[in-house]
């Protein structure tokens, strides 16, 4: 039930003025011109109409009090209703934080406050019971209500024909409105809406998609080449550190080995050269001293230079064997980096260059010609730069290794020699018996074992210098290892093999060596295992696309929810809007009888076809002017063509006058539409009636004995909503429980004097 109605500011209610209406009947009444009429625009303002013009103003500042010579303007305007919510009318209200005091049944407010304020700047407020809300809230709740800002329970005396000279779809509007089916309709339009929004959503995500697709392609055989590098080095790194683990006992327990058939061999050498110089000081003090015994020394002292010399060239034999190695593990790095396919790449200019020169013949033998011209010439500077410089080392050390390798040959042929000569010697001093040659025999003795323990040191050192190679072979080996995987190289030295080194494992470990080799090159092919970065990228591009996927399954559901939402709003508003009309039918019938004294009045759906507007061009977003009507169909304004038919739903009236021939609405005088009207609007307002009623001067036209009949249905009609009459009919004022007389003095402000008719009727008598 409507209570009070308050205006501060707006229109010509410059100052605070309340309504209050405690009859179910309340007339509202004055001279032309005095602003009884913006009360019933107040209460359009505050129920929420948006259309200014509808409220004769053009902006939002002229429904504040502008001023006058007596009092000064305003800066805001505001009004406020309150009504009795103790039945729970606004059941839909739910749970809001506000001022407003809870019910005695629990969940409800007993009293709903809403309040609206326009500032001059044109900016709007909305208040719920004391809290700021949108407008979106106050249509829902009123719309709960069967309130509107307009429509069927806001009637002034322009708009009670309005429903007469209406077209069909029009009016179907204004019934569904007074029917209380506002509330399906903003839903389903909302519905439609979010629909549109959901499918322009779906075809987004699904560019987006499309877009990162390729990319995600690319990246995914990127990160399967990462992730069989990362395979492959985690197996490299164990294979790695067991060959180390294993080349290191090697190296080590052979060293051993060698260092403990060395060590007798140094002694005894130590022991003789002791001997040798002891012999040699007799000989050399000795008087039986001839030219033998000097060319014996002169020979003894060639051979030790020429060994010298010897070793000397071993040592760098084993230097160029040491860099051969490692030039060739060099070439055959690069051949791998040959043979991979990156390094197969040829840039697109090239190409594009051989395309044009191909175009310009038609043999197919000049084609082919030009094609292997093309591959020879890639063909040969493929073959790297560095290939043919490590190539051209490799064979330049060969060359000083052969050079090294003729003049110890040069050596042995010397030592040779003077081995011989040395024994010719000793042989012809050994033929003689005389007793002063004891010192030449001893020093032939000591030689002679002196060059057997040379030789076999010699055969010694040269296993110990082939390990020298081996071993720095071995800490080339570490020193890649680092640069390849890493720290994961460190600690090897304290790895525990499954089996012990044996002597036959070396021929096995020669194997690992050669596979170590091969698994290096295949994981520089692969790029190596540092792709951190590009596996993040290709993570996050998949996570990515994952939501991407996940969300359009959910925008697809949505949009199917909505689908079915919007097919089930329309079948509810087809079946609800039949059964209003027949309900409607029923009470147009008796009021048009009513009020003419018989005949017959009706609503009948009918249905148009009309044609249907066809795109011709795709339509760009901003484009075109696209607004979706109140029905809910998408008018499109651009280059259109007609098309395929389609079917628009109305209301035509039918009406019959009694005693006369008079059909149809067109036939009918002023008078007789007047009260047509009237008795359509009270029928749609009985059938689902809403808390109030406003009439605003409808019964202007009616005569005398109209007007007691329009007395009469008023009160019928106020037994379900509450009446707010602004009126100059007596007899209508004359059904009033409470009259609110309108002045206006000389500052232009309007004023309200109230009096309860029952007792204006007491004072009367």
């Amino acid at each position: 039930m409507l209570k009070t109605l308050e205006l501060s500011g707006f229109k010509s209610f410059a100052k605070k003025t309340e309504l209050d209406f405690k009859s179910q009947i309340t007339a509202i009444v004055g001279p032309n011109g005095s602003g009884k009429s913006n009360v019933a625009e107040a209460f359009r303002f505050c129920l929420g109409e948006q259309s200014i013009k509808s409220m004769r103003g053009k902006r939002g500042e002229d429904l504040i009090w502008n001023g006058s010579n007596e009092v000064g303007r305003s800066n805001r305007a505001g009004v406020k209703l309150v009504f009795d919510n103790k039945k729970n009318l606004f059941s839909n209200l739910g749970t809001m934080s506000s001022a407003g005091r809870k019910s005695a049944s629990g969940g409800d407010f007993e009293e709903i406050i809403i309040e609206r304020v326009v500032n001059r700047d044109g900016s709007n407020e909305y208040y719920l019971n004391g809290s700021l809300v949108r407008l979106k809230d106050i249509i829902e709740l009123l719309s709960g209500a069967h309130i509107g800002a307009s429509g069927h329970h806001i009637i002034s005396q322009g708009e009670a024909d309005r429903i007469l000279s209406a077209n069909m779809k029009e009016r179907k509007e204004m019934i569904e409105d007074a029917l209380g089916l506002k509330l399906y309709q903003y839903k389903r339009e909302e519905s439609e809406r979010k629909l549109l929004k959901t499918e322009e959503n779906i075809k987004q995500v699904e560019s987006l998609r499309r877009e990162i697709a390729p990319h995600i392609r690319f990246l995914k055989k990127q990160a399967e080449k990462v992730e069989k590098a990362e395979e492959l080095q985690h197996k490299l790194v164990k294979f790695y550190r067991e060959y180390l683990k294993r080349e290191k006992i090697y190296l080590e327990s052979g060293k051993q080995k060698i260092e403990a058939e060395k060590k007798p061999l140094t002694e005894k050498l130590h022991e003789l050269e002791k001997e040798m110089a002891k012999a040699r000081k007799i000989l050399e003090n000795s008087n039986q001293k001839d030219g033998k015994s000097e060319e014996l020394l002169v020979i003894e002292n060639k051979i030790k230079a020429e060994r010298e010399n010897k070793d000397k060239l071993y040592r760098e034999i084993g230097k160029i064997e040491g860099e051969i190695s490692a030039n060739q593990r060099n070439i055959e790095k690069i051949k791998a980096e040959m043979r991979s396919e990156e390094n197969k790449m040829v840039p697109l200019k090239e190409i594009e260059e051989l395309e044009k020169e191909i175009s310009a013949y038609f043999e197919i033998g000049e084609i082919i010609k030009k094609i292997k011209e093309f591959i020879n010439k890639h063909k040969t500077d493929f073959e790297d730069k560095n290939l043919e410089k490590s190539e051209k080392s490799g064979i330049e050390l060969e060359k000083d290794k052969i050079k090294f390798e003729e003049k110890i040959l040069e050596i042995d042929k010397k030592l040779l020699e003077l081995d011989f000569k040395y024994s010719e010697i000793k042989n012809s001093i050994e033929k003689e018996k005389d007793t002063e040659r004891d010192a030449e025999k001893n020093i032939f003795r000591i030689s002679s074992e002196m060059s057997e323990a040379r030789g076999k040191l010699e055969f010694i050192n040269e296993k110990l210098h082939r390990f020298s190679i081996e071993e720095n072979d071995w800490k080339r080996e570490i020193q890649e290892g680092g640069v390849l995987l890493g720290t994961a190289i460190l600690g090897f030295e304290n790895d525990i093999l499954q089996d012990e080194v044996s002597e036959g494992d070396r021929d096995r470990q020669l194997y690992r060596r050669k596979e170590l080799e091969k698994m290096k090159i295949r994981l520089e092919e692969l790029g190596g295992a540092g792709g951190d970065e590009m596996m993040k990228e290709y993570k996050d591009s998949v996570e990515r696309d994952e939501f991407l996927a996940k969300e359009l399954e959910d925008l697809k559901k949505s949009a199917e929810s909505l689908e079915i939402l919007i097919k089930e709003l329309v079948e509810k508003l087809d079946i609800e809007f039949k059964n209003g009309i027949e309900k409607i039918n029923e009470t147009f019938h008796e009021y048009f009888a009513l009020m003419f004294g018989g005949g017959e009045a009706k609503l009948d759906i009918v249905k148009e076809k009309i044609k249907k507007k066809k795109i011709e061009d795709e339509l760009e977003s901003g484009e075109e002017d696209i607004r979706t009507s109140s029905s809910g169909l998408l008018s499109i304004m651009g280059n259109s063509e007609e098309g395929e038919e389609e079917t628009k739903e109305g209301i035509e009236i039918s009406v019959s006058l009694p005693r006369k021939r008079t059909k149809g609405l067109e036939m009918l005088s002023g008078g007789e539409r007047a009260l047509t009207s009237i008795a359509l609007l009270f029928a749609v307002s009985q059938v689902n009636p809403p808390p109030f009623i406003i009439l605003d001067e409808t019964d202007a036209a009616l005569d005398e004995a109209n007007s007691k009949k329009y007395g009469d249905m008023i009160e019928n009609l106020s037994k379900v909503s509450q009446l707010i009459l602004i009126t100059h009919n007596r007899e209508t004022m004359s059904r009033a429980g409470v009259i609110y007389g309108v002045t206006m003095g000389r500052d232009g402000v309007s004023r309200l004097l109230s009096i309860a008719f029952d007792e204006a009727v007491a004072v009367a008598k």
